[in-house]
């Protein structure tokens, strides 16, 4: 496998794991499980549009985020992997969004952007993935993170248009099950950035010498 096949797989799984279109499928056909059809289809795009745009940008202004408040590429990949193990150890004991619309009640459509798009979709987690896989400024890890994103939004607009058939499918179990696998990964993922922000930390290497 090459270099950039497995920069791929390694943000792809990374997206995945942290946006968990499965879990969040379940949050959205409780925001709009009253809704016809065609609201749940605008909701659906809007929250999705929105979420990649604030990742594209993060990804984007990544070089000039950390210029801009002088962070070093370590310390992000030190708090963001400390932020994502305690995502992922929350989602391990059960811990996920719960939020559901009262029977017959509207909602409006602007919680396409809040909660679906900030934080559930676009929340600190996925937001500190992308800017750790394109903090190197490299454009081709830019671009595939970028892809990898827009493809992930692509899957979970289809899961959340056919998610109440597709939350049938699994059920609570299923849910629960899959929720625990992506909070390991998650841990998992998190653990390992913290450890190559360690190595690669001039605080480290200076203790080192």
């Amino acid at each position: 496998m090459n270099e950039l096949s497995a920069h791929f797989l390694a943000v792809l799984m990374g997206f995945f794991a942290i946006m968990n279109p499965i879990a969040n499928t379940a949050i959205f056909v409780g925001l709009t499980a009253e809704q016809p059809k065609s609201t749940q289809v605008a909701i659906a795009l809007r929250a999705l549009l929105t979420s990649f745009a604030i990742v594209a940008i993060f990804a984007l202004a990544g070089k000039t985020i950390f210029h801009l408040f002088d962070i070093t590429l370590p310390a992000l990949r030190i708090t963001g992997g400390i932020l994502l193990f305690i995502i992922g150890y929350q989602m391990l004991h059960g811990g996920s969004s719960t939020l559901h619309a009262a029977p017959n009640e509207p909602v409006d459509v602007n919680v396409a952007y809040s909660p679906l798009a900030v934080p559930i979709l676009a929340g600190p987690g996925t937001i500190a993935t992308a800017m750790n896989y394109s903090a190197s400024g490299d454009w081709v890890a830019i671009s595939t993170t970028v892809a990898t994103f827009a493809l992930l939004c692509v899957v979970t607009f289809f899961c959340f248009i056919f998610g109440q058939g597709l939350i049938g499918i699994i059920g609570n179990a299923g849910l629960t099950m899959v929720t625990r696998l992506m909070g390991l990964i998650i841990a998992v993922i998190g653990t390992q950035m913290v450890m190559v922000g360690l190595r690669t930390s001039d605080f480290v290497a200076a203790l080192m010498q």
